[in-house]
């Protein structure tokens, strides 16, 4: 595949559409059952929609929101959109009524599709304040009170307007140059109030070009992913969504995180996308599950381990005895592991945030390729990744193809090369602040290694720099914290302090079992405050501070009121976690650890030390 010989992302869908006519694209479960689209069937609704909604007055340049989960109606939405020379502006379906307000209002969008009823409850009330949105167009009937509200058109109708209109949307479509926006990807707002990321099809097609020099290592041929990440998110939107495309490979739309591992066995994908909180949770629930099995299970799967991860070190370190054992583990323990993958996968791609390498070294040794990469929406959204044939799970793997990074003079990760966005939509300071003489300073703080892999350190903001002056990454703090069995999640803070403390969410499992085994109540409430409780806890985390240095020692903690969650605004929908938002809530008791009675003395002798 050439992807420097297409204009736009339309051009290439038409062309794998003409190819792959009568073949599997898109699935989606309906009744019980995977129901596929076929290529042609897909190519001929992105058509007719895409006509339908010139029909309604969009205009090449026009921006218009998608807020649905991911379906194959998402799909053809987004295609007809950019098919139109308009731009596509996706929204998370956890936004709340004041976020959708904010991107229909910054993008100026003059449209917005909604998947159904639901979703719309939130959308509507902020399009109705969008002085630039016209009209919704919902693929499910809305309600009567609900259509009433803005120019409101059936997915159906605005499908059966655009067949019976002349048939020019690849020639509309052809007009669209490669350096030309197809989307505004807002930010999740980690930070803060999110910005629209200007990404244009040179952008996400360079991306793609550096995705299948990385993944033809597999042998790329008939590939399934399953998606399941938000498509609103960057990293999904490439690598779940027009990736595909550029392969011919077949999409299955999860029916949820909550159906994601029963989807896994029965789809089987051979690729798959993930954000390391995922890793996390599935890492968790294979341990927990391991202390109901029998002690001769549990000792084969420690073993399978043990020997995995000796071999991930050193692959010349097993002894002729240990590679028999380990070939008859792989048959007992790892390919029952796999299964619960589906059995077919050739590789995990980790991304959106860091991965603990301990997780991704964990999945390594039980016979699953793990691939760490990094990147921001800002490039598209993949900078590097880790290459099948030399994987350092403390790295980020060397740049993809067409990528430049360099590290400047404080340590910033600096990269250049087309998949460098065109912008911050209506935000020029921000943007020359973010991308300088061509290169884009993405906020991380890392290394590159002798082999051209880039090792993440931090990010340039959320670095805590203690009183005394000197550095801590809390994101490196709380990677030790939560692969702790007992703690589900942790945030540490303390800057411009003597010393560390923490946030912690303890595992739920494991506090009903405590509480259980202590005979007292399993209500997180209750527990908060109990002494018995906080002394288990701070085990732990002595544990913990056994295994870092003295400036990275968590001193003091207090357990969270409830779980982060996209809920509660403590989490983006890829599950990163909200620094901004939690210290909001939990600021002044955060404080308050460093006031406590006996604080003096520790402020001393942290400062000794």
């Amino acid at each position: 595949m050439d992807y420097a010989a297409w204009n736009n992302l339309c051009e290439l869908f038409f062309h794998q559409a003409r190819a792959h006519k009568t073949e599997n694209f898109l699935w989606a479960k309906r009744d019980g059952r995977w129901q596929p689209w076929t290529w042609a069937d897909v190519d001929q609704a992105v058509r007719d929609l895409s006509r339908g909604l010139r029909a309604l007055g969009v205009k090449t340049g026009d921006r218009v929101v998608i807020v649905s989960e991911n379906r194959p109606e998402w799909f053809v939405a987004d295609l007809a959109i950019v098919a139109c020379g308009a731009i596509s502006v996706p929204a998370y379906t956890t936004n709340t009524e004041s976020d959708h307000r904010h991107i229909l209002t910054d993008s100026g969008a003059v449209g917005a599709i909604v998947s159904g009823p639901a979703l719309a409850k939130t959308l509507l009330p902020a399009a109705k304040q969008s002085s630039d949105c016209k009209w919704l167009l919902s693929m499910a009937p809305l309600d009567v009170q609900q259509s009433s509200v803005l120019n409101y058109h059936n997915w159906d109708s605005v499908i059966g307007q655009g067949k019976d209109l002349p048939d020019d949307v690849e020639e509309v479509a052809a007009r669209v140059r490669r350096d030309d926006a197809c989307c505004f990807i807002y930010t999740s707002g980690t930070g803060g109030t999110p910005k629209g990321v200007m990404l244009s099809h040179g952008n996400v097609l360079c991306n793609c070009m550096g995705a299948h020099d990385l993944l033809e290592e597999y042998g790329l041929e008939k590939e399934i992913f399953l998606s399941f990440l938000p498509l609103s998110h960057s990293y999904e939107h490439t690598c779940g969504h027009f990736f595909p495309i550029s392969i011919n490979a077949q999409i299955y739309y999860a029916e949820g995180v909550e159906q994601l591992l029963s989807n896994l066995a029965e789809v089987r994908p051979t690729i798959m996308t993930a954000v390391p909180r995922l890793y996390e949770l599935i890492h968790q629930r294979i341990r927990a599950g391991l202390k109901k099995q029998s002690p001769l299970k549990r000792k084969l799967f420690a073993k399978a381990e043990e020997l995995g991860r000796k071999r991930y070190h050193d692959p010349h370190s097993l002894t002729l005895f240990e590679r028999l054992i380990d070939w008859c583990l792989d048959k007992l323990v790892r390919d029952k592991v796999r299964g619960r993958f589906g059995g077919r996968l050739k590789a995990m791609v980790s991304g959106g945030a860091a991965l603990n390498p301990d997780i991704g070294i964990f999945f390594t040794a039980l016979g699953l390729k793990v691939l760490q990469g990094y990147g921001q929406t800002e490039a598209a959204p993949v900078v590097s990744c880790n290459r099948s044939h030399k994987i350092k799970m403390e790295t980020v793997g060397p740049p993809l193809k067409g990528v430049e990074v360099r590290i400047a003079d404080d340590g910033e990760i600096l990269v250049r090369g087309e998949l460098v966005m065109k912008g911050y939509w209506n935000n020029e300071e921000a943007t020359a602040q973010a991308i300088r003489d061509g290169w884009l300073h993405t906020g991380d703080i890392g290394e590159i290694d002798s082999d051209g892999y880039i090792r993440i350190t931090d990010r340039k903001k959320d670095i805590v720099v203690l009183s005394g002056g000197d550095n801590v990454s809390p994101a490196r703090i709380e990677g030790f914290l939560t692969l702790q069995p007992e703690i589900n999640q942790a945030m540490v803070v303390g800057d411009k302090r003597p010393y560390l403390v923490g946030l912690l969410v303890p595992d739920e499992e494991w506090m009903r079992s405590w509480a259980k085994e202590q005979g007292k109540s399993r209500d997180l409430e209750t527990l908060r405050d109990d002494p018995a409780f906080r002394k288990a806890l701070q085990a732990v985390i002595e544990q913990v501070n056994q295994q870092v240095s003295n400036l990275e020692k968590v001193r003091r903690f207090m357990v969270a009121h409830e779980p982060f969650t996209v809920e509660n605004h403590m989490m983006t929908p890829t599950m990163k976690i909200r620094r901004h938002v939690i210290k909001q809530e939990y600021g002044p008791l955060l404080d308050s650890l460093y006031d406590v009675k006996g604080a003096r003395g520790n402020d001393r002798a942290a400062a000794a030390r």
